[in-house]
């Protein structure tokens, strides 16, 4: 039988050359962020030449700079003037609450140049960022260090935000009286379940130094009174018992006997009837569709000793192994879904 190929003129080199040359979008947004060319919009649209010399750029560039970000979709220009789009007036002005670019900064600031030691990574299986040399690890600065690390569990707040309020929203709360949120940093997924649903009490589990972060943030929302913060290290320390134990951008941290244990911690913790709820970037079973979550995975590469990213089959097949009598995959928002265990 005669092989059949398509036709030269339906294969071209568009999509490699896209994605191999991808740092170049990434960077152009990055430093816009570095730059806060967002925030300076927010307070006031400009020309070419008004933004080059608020914001002390170069002349050489500045307008290709601009125009650049106005093909990517990050800003709109009009008679010559350009604007923050919708998304990112509301997402990358650092005024506003909503405000996500923390993620970005760290993106900009550590992950961009140690993922240039990815083929190294996965030569060699080790992590490719402050460990590498030596130094410390960056989030032992950083939970040193109160002011950045309030700052950096705001951006998380901003980066998980749509998945809390999906699992506020989409699981069966009515069934339950209490839950922990384990890992809990801000406390966002813990304050949209409370805001959601006034008849639960709920727990922030996390390190000593988050406390302060989360009973702000609590407050803040008028929960102060519903949501305590328990300071603990979940490999130490049993967790607190609760009806729903909830673990967010968590197990991929870790390597599979570490999985195993929280998941085994977190049954111990639960009564007869209660549940687990694991969400992050979960893998579809096939590993084709959620490349977020396949870039997840090698980012835990560079960024830990044994962790990795896994499918919701994964999941559920932990879950049971450890005495879950049955788990579904339910998908959240984006890449994001929620594996959820019953006891």
């Amino acid at each position: 039988m005669a092989r059949t190929s398509l036709p030269t003129d339906a294969v071209n080199p568009e999509h490699i050359l896209q994605v191999g040359l991808g740092f170049w979008d990434s960077k152009t947004l990055l430093s816009a962020v570095e730059m806060e060319v967002f925030t300076e919009l927010a307070r006031r649209p400009g020309t070419a030449e008004e933004l080059q010399r608020r914001l002390g750029l170069h002349a050489r560039s500045a307008r290709d700079f601009f125009d650049a970000l106005v093909a990517l979709g990050f800003l709109e220009r009009r008679d010559n003037t350009y604007h923050n789009t919708p998304a990112t007036d509301r997402f990358l002005d650092k005024r506003k609450p909503s405000y996500i670019g923390g993620i970005l900064e760290m993106a900009n600031q550590r992950l961009f140049r140690f993922w240039n030691g990815l083929t190294e990574a996965l030569r060699t299986g080790r992590p490719q960022n402050e460990a590498k040399t030596g130094g410390e690890s960056f989030f032992a600065a950083l939970y040193a260090d109160p002011a950045r690390l309030k700052e950096f569990l705001k951006a998380m707040t901003g980066l998980s935000h749509g998945a809390n309020l999906a699992i506020a929203n989409k699981f069966q709360w009515r069934n339950h009286r209490s839950f922990v949120d384990v890992g809990t940093a801000q406390g966002d997924l813990a304050v949209q379940v409370a805001l959601a649903h006034p008849h639960l009490a709920g727990i922030g589990f996390d390190l000593p130094e988050v406390a302060p972060s989360f009973e702000e943030y609590a407050a803040q929302q008028g929960l102060g009174s519903r949501l305590k913060f328990i300071p603990g290290e979940f490999f130490a320390d049993e967790l607190p018992r609760a009806d729903v134990v909830m673990m967010g951008h968590i197990l991929h941290d870790w390597d599979l006997n570490q999985k195993k244990e929280l998941i085994r911690k977190a049954y111990d913790a639960l009564p007869k009837g209660g549940v687990l709820i694991v969400y992050e970037s979960i893998i579809d079973d096939e590993r084709r569709r959620n490349t977020f979550g396949l870039l997840m995975s090698l980012n835990m590469l560079i960024e830990t000793p044994a962790g990795f990213d896994y499918t919701g089959a994964d999941c559920m097949g932990w879950m049971k192994e450890v005495g879950f009598r049955d788990a579904i995959v339910e998908h959240l928002v984006g890449p994001d879904s929620m594996v959820v265990g019953n006891k």
